[in-house]
């Protein structure tokens, strides 16, 4: 079951286009699991595989985030991207991958569905 949750977390992560971000809660409810933002964390920790770019998944409103001890090295990668960075992602609503549904953003019961970019 774990390993199926972590192929789905991949997956996702690997369609996050360049220049874009998305949250750790918005991997996890897309995965079918919206309660496990945490979990899509350690599935990014773990990660080692250069094709998924998890550095594009941020915290919730804009907030880098961990990047284990590499958090610079994030912020780099990001803005190589064309992002604007410092603490936080800047113009995050803008740059949100996929954009969410209208309503609370915040709320755990949203379903986010994958837009075409």
């Amino acid at each position: 079951m774990a390993s199926d949750f972590r192929a789905r977390v991949l997956s996702i992560v690997r369609r996050v286009p360049p220049g874009r971000v998305t949250t750790y809660g918005d991997v996890a409810a897309l995965a079918g699991a919206p309660r496990a933002a945490r979990a899509v964390g350690t599935v990014m920790r773990k990660c080692r595989d250069p094709r998924v770019p998890c550095h594009r998944v941020i915290g919730a409103g804009g907030a880098l985030g961990g990047y284990g001890s590499f958090l610079q090295v994030k912020r780099e990668l990001l803005r190589a991207e064309g992002l604007d960075v410092g603490a936080r992602v800047r113009r995050f609503d803008e740059v949100r991958w996929p954009a969410p549904k209208r309503g609370n953003p915040r709320s755990p019961r949203r379903r986010l569905t994958l837009q075409k970019t």
